[in-house]
């Protein structure tokens, strides 16, 4: 039984990392050797082509400055409001709080579409700003769900009425003992929403106009889908010019590598954190 696990684990495994080894080696392989099918699993002729090129096209860097933009300031404000949403309704004593939880539950599996939702956001004057990349996405209801049962789960009653006899507020309380007994379900929702941010390409597909305020994600896209990239502002020789133009495809693998990189280096640091946020946040009372 045991060894049909691993088997089973294994095939997963290599299914999952394949993909991920195949980009990585493309990357790093001459543009010639990736268009004639030569890359499986090493880099063939290896060369930094693709990343100078990264480095010399201006959208790409535009892109990622906004999305470390969008992606700070958006997981902030989500965390902030999950936080603030889900511990009034983990509280047995607030009032409304089960109206409140079947309303997000209601509202989880039910939408307007997405005519309404574009009405919306045009009515409040968000179209092609930066208020548009993080407010319509920053409430998740299944975050919020996840931190209530933390809540419920890590902060005992005792704990409240003790600080009440003290004369701690419940501001006071979810500031000073709530949030400092939270740290790795608060991890968890920093990840979650990071990586949201980070790889959302649809708001700024239909809501953004200006080419200045794309995400990265939007940029790999014109390169990934339409094989749009301009030449404008990019001082290249000839020579160097025909090396850009033989190397699309390589590109195409440089930027999925270089939009990677931020998540990858942020998972470790909370990596601790992860598993026990996500497991106590699953118990449901």
């Amino acid at each position: 039984m045991m060894l049909c696990i691993y088997i089973f684990l294994s095939i997963v495994f290599v299914v999952i990392a394949y993909p991920l080894l195949y980009i990585v080696s493309s990357s790093f392989s001459s543009s010639s050797a990736v268009l004639a099918g030569k890359v499986w699993l090493w880099p063939v002729e290896p060369t930094l082509y693709g990343y100078e090129a990264v480095f010399q096209y201006p959208q790409i860097w535009n892109g990622y400055l906004n999305s470390i933009l969008y992606t700070g300031l958006g997981s902030l404000i989500s965390v902030a409001l999950t936080v603030m949403m889900a511990y009034p309704i983990s509280r047995k004593t607030f009032t409304g709080r089960r109206f409140l939880l079947w309303l997000l539950l209601f509202a989880m599996l039910f939408n307007g579409g997405l005519i309404p939702y574009f009405l919306v956001v045009k009515n409040l004057q968000l179209i092609d700003t930066l208020w548009v990349m993080i407010l319509p996405s920053a409430l998740n209801i299944f975050s919020i769900l996840v931190a209530r049962s933390f809540f419920q789960t890590s902060i005992p009653n005792e704990l409240y009425e003790a600080a009440q006899i003290d004369g701690c507020s419940d501001t006071r309380f979810l500031l000073r003992i709530v949030i400092s007994l939270s740290k790795p379900v608060i991890a968890v929702l920093l990840l979650w929403s990071a990586v949201s941010n980070w790889n959302s390409y649809f708001n700024a597909l239909i809501f953004l106009n200006s080419e200045n305020r794309y995400p990265l994600q939007l940029v790999l896209r014109e390169i990934l889908v339409n094989n749009n990239i301009s030449m404008t502002n990019m001082s290249l020789t000839a020579e160097q010019l025909k090396r850009f133009e033989d190397m699309r495809t390589l590109l195409k693998y440089s930027v999925i590598v270089v939009a990677s990189i931020p998540i990858l280096l942020l998972y470790p640091f909370i990596q601790k954190h992860f598993v026990k946020g996500v497991m106590v946040g699953s118990i449901k009372e």
